[in-house]
């Protein structure tokens, strides 16, 4: 761990997706056929969202992006994102054994979106891809690591019920830096496990209703129900998480030493941030409060 002046900067570490993303009119009967209306392509996923979107902020940060990638045009344009936000990417791996992940997108405009992936080199991601003492040796401040449950080779729950993605925590909080770790909405048979083996190494987790309630293997939970969302965000709280930011599309609610809840202007309708995939209006500021009013 680098001693002197303060810590700066951040390493977000996992997922790297190419998103190709597909407007349709419709979504098409089995064996039929449907036009592509328009297509785009991005980088995306946990890693990459984070990474780059605080580079845009332009802060001046330190910023390095962490992850396993393909020798493909898929990888060339992640290198190339990175390098149009001076983003440092000596920790961005590649590999010839795998493809850079990538997801098909079916987007039906006002509709609904839907998700074909392929996880490519990210399930390949080990523990020993993400040198996490050079990392803290630049200086960085925090260590991002998402999503657990994307991320196959460091989601594997061994005998004694740790996880790679959990050894890399605890190091890095070893090593002096913060830990923050993004959950996704996947499906898998082992969620609560791989995402509970992670807390007691975890400062900051984020996570959505459907994420809080497969991670405490609890009956789905409502956008709105402050009661139950609290319920879950505090056993994550007790497992080891030490702030749980759990977010809706109603409200939010950030859980350290006390609960905040922050609530929209407006609700959050979902078919109005997919009118299309060429533009996204802003959600309205959020407010603050330090405790709920009674739940109606």
């Amino acid at each position: 761990m680098r001693s002197g002046p303060e810590k700066l900067g951040v390493a977000c570490a996992g997922n790297w997706i190419v998103d190709i993303v597909h407007s349709i009119d419709a979504w098409p009967q089995k064996s039929d056929l449907v036009r592509i209306r328009h297509e785009a392509t991005g980088v995306g996923g946990g890693a990459a969202n984070v990474v780059l979107d605080l580079a845009a902020f332009q802060t001046g940060l330190p910023l390095y992006a962490v992850g396993l990638i393909g020798t493909d045009t898929h990888a060339e344009l992640c290198l190339a994102a990175c390098r149009a936000a001076k983003v440092d990417t000596r920790w961005l791996k590649q590999t010839p054994d795998h493809p850079t992940a990538h997801t098909q997108v079916m987007n039906v405009p006002g509709d609904s979106r839907t998700f074909f992936y392929h996880p490519g080199a990210n399930d390949a991601l080990a523990e020993a891809d993400i040198p996490i003492e050079s990392i803290a040796e630049t200086g960085a401040k925090i260590f991002y690591l998402g999503y657990p449950n994307l991320l196959a080779t460091l989601d594997a729950v061994e005998p004694d019920g740790a996880t790679p993605a959990a050894r890399l925590l605890a190091r890095a909080r070893a090593a002096g830096m913060i830990t923050c770790v993004d959950l996704v909405s996947a499906a898998t048979p082992q969620f609560a496990e791989t995402v509970q083996a992670t807390l007691p190494h975890t400062d900051y987790l984020f996570l959505n209703e459907i994420e809080a309630a497969r991670a405490t293997n609890r009956a789905d939970i409502a956008s709105d129900d402050r009661a139950r969302l609290l319920e879950a965000a505090t056993t994550l709280q007790a497992l080891g998480a030490k702030t749980v930011i759990l977010h809706t599309g109603n409200l939010a609610l950030w859980l350290g030493e006390t609960a905040l809840w922050s609530v929209p202007e407006t609700p959050f309708v979902p078919a109005s941030f997919m009118p299309s995939i060429k533009a996204k209006p802003r959600p309205k500021p959020f407010t603050l409060a330090t405790a709920p009013p009674p739940p109606p």
